[in-house]
């Protein structure tokens, strides 16, 4: 039997992947396969559970455990939902983040003797896998301060026991990256990095740099390792001139604007806020995650996912009743549940930003599904109670369409009474047919939003306003004309309303150290239109001021690194209060 063995069947390749000489020294679209693989790292939008339902803008309306993060309960060797497979915030996890990282690090190594690409290409390509390395290091920096920096592919033989680099040295690497990316990058698809988006990260990492929480490590009482967690220099001018400069190098370029900057006045400027999200391309994309019917799957579902129950939808991720009472009147000025004319009328009179982002009762939407429409033939939310008697006298409570006893569907309605609009196309039937919208990682606006607070922290009180009154334009609201700390408050505020359910509050009230006042208990409404014998209706609503029970806990400033890791690598020390 020995001598039957016939040399042709021994070391055959394996017929499911591709051999490593025939990726990097025969075929460079195996190259670029390679690179685009490592997209898979960055997340995308309409997943079942959003990075909104862990700040205090949405709730989850199915639980599933993600009240034990808002109340700050996960441990070392317990995440909770966090890091689900399934949600936005399995890229912000440290496993996951370091298996792509690994991905970056050996194309660095493989690319550099290939023979597949020439030159420039091999430039091009490394560019933009810097700008990914950099990327996928931002979100861990933010999430746990201080880490490991791995710029090489580890092997088995290698030594896998290192110690976190300090929080300065993790800015000094992303930054760096970011540079080569700049330097190198020639594409001009804004659904792969450009030079504009490198630009816009780095605006990015500076500016959080150079916040509160990085440069205040008292918080943490005894740690006896605060350089893992921020700077421990008193260089924080510099970083705040650092942050004003990368940003307006990007509005320098000249390639980007607000989308409707300024508005005909005859223009419905809450459709144009609303169509930033809804549109192919504006001219404020800078980096961005396209979809088409072909790849997106029942994951990424944002509209199936968020749309209401009355219209057959998940009804997942709600706004909090203290996000929806952020937005301010018309005027500009501030909502208030204790002024008469406001508690009256709640949704009346609201900037346009509002009705472009909140579904609220009355709100005029979409058409129902077929079997809905008898009950509701204009397509109006209805997250209210009607009260009225029947023919015998005897009062009747009908709930709406959209409440948690809905007629339709009764186990997946809003606890707060809102869903969300922003970001949800309403031309398409979503219990079948995926939307195809893009997800906007990078956005114009974001960056006036950090030239403005940067120039603000350097005492540039007047350049900023200058900045955050195009933003405000656009939608129609005053000018803002404070100044000191009502200014600073004006200016998060705007962030606030400007840039929800775009995964930017979770980091922002970390590095602001706003957090502790914003993870209260959710509130919520509880709306009654009563109908008299006259068929006049009398409508109360009515605050519930706690929907789901929230805590915080200083140590959630940051993730705690698992337990699985520290028993790995002797050299990890935990971050504080854990």
């Amino acid at each position: 039997m020995a001598n039957s063995c016939n040399d042709r069947f021994l070391n055959l390749q394996p017929l499911d992947q591709y051999a490593d000489g025939a990726v990097w020294d025969e075929d460079p679209a195996l190259i670029q396969a390679f690179i685009n693989n490592i997209y898979r790292a960055l997340g995308q939008s309409g997943v079942r559970v959003t990075m909104s339902t862990y700040t205090d803008e949405t709730m989850l309306t199915f639980g599933w455990s993600a009240d034990n993060i808002t109340r700050s309960l996960i441990s070392p060797s317990d995440y909770g939902r966090f890091g689900n497979s399934a949600d936005q915030s399995a890229v912000y996890v440290w496993e996951n983040a370091y298996k792509y990282i690994r991905a970056c690090n050996l194309f660095f190594e493989k690319i550099e003797e290939s023979q597949a690409v020439d030159p420039q290409q091999k430039e091009a390509m490394k560019g933009e896998v810097y700008f990914l390395r950099a990327y996928l290091y931002h979100l861990l920096v933010f999430s746990y301060g201080g880490i490991p920096i791995i710029d090489k592919a580890y092997g088995l033989s290698d030594e896998f026991e290192v110690p976190r680099n300090t929080f300065k040295e993790c800015i000094d690497f992303i930054i760096s990256d970011l540079d080569n990316a700049i330097q190198r990058i020639i594409i001009t698809d804004k659904g792969r990095p450009t030079k504009g988006a490198a630009m816009a990260l780095k605006s990015r990492v500076l500016l959080y740099a150079a916040s509160d929480l990085y440069n205040t490590p008292t918080w943490a009482g005894g740690y006896s390792n605060p350089e893992y967690i921020a700077y421990t220099d008193n260089n924080r001018s510099e970083r705040w001139s650092s942050a004003k400069n990368a940003a307006k190098e990007v509005i320098d370029l000249g390639i980007y604007q607000l989308y409707k900057e300024n508005p005909d006045p005859t223009e419905d400027l809450s459709k144009n806020y609303g169509d930033i999200f809804l549109l192919n391309e504006t001219s404020e994309d800078i980096f961005v995650k396209f979809y088409t019917p072909n790849v997106v799957n029942g994951k990424v579902m944002p509209n199936l996912n968020n749309g209401p129950n009355g219209y057959h939808l998940r009804g997942a991720n709600t706004p909090t009743g203290q996000l929806v009472d952020a937005y301010p009147m018309a005027d500009g000025s501030r909502f208030d549940w204790s002024n008469p004319e406001h508690a009256k009328n709640p949704y009346a009179n609201r900037e346009p930003r509002f009705y472009a982002s909140i579904l609220y009762d009355g709100a005029r939407w979409m058409e129902r599904p077929e079997d809905v429409r008898n009950i509701d033939p204009i397509g109006e939310i209805q997250t209210s109670y009607v009260e009225k008697r029947d023919a015998a006298g005897n009062i009747q409570t009908i709930p709406g369409l959209d409440t948690r006893q809905s007629p339709t569907d009764d186990w997946n309605g809003s606890y707060t009474g809102y869903y969300m609009r922003k970001g949800i196309d309403p031309s398409i039937d979503a219990q079948f047919v995926p939307q195809t919208c893009p997800w906007r990682f990078i956005r114009y606006t974001e960056i006036i939003l950090n030239y403005a607070e940067a120039c603000l922290a350097l005492g540039e009180e007047e350049e900023a306003k200058i900045y955050l009154n195009k933003i405000r334009k656009r939608v129609g609201l005053p000018a803002l004309t404070s100044s000191g700390s009502k200014l600073m408050e004006d200016l998060r505020a705007e962030r606030r309303t400007e840039l929800a359910f775009e995964d930017h509050r979770f980091f922002d009230v970390r590095r602001w150290m706003t957090a502790p006042s914003t993870y209260n208990d959710v509130q919520g409404i509880y709306i009654v239109h009563k109908i008299g014998p006259d068929n006049s209706r009398t409508s109360s609503y009515t605050v519930l001021p706690s929907v789901q029970t929230r805590e915080w806990k200083d140590r959630f400033y940051f993730l705690p690194i698992r337990l699985d890791e520290m028993n790995r690598n002797s050299k990890l020390i935990q971050n504080p209060l854990y």
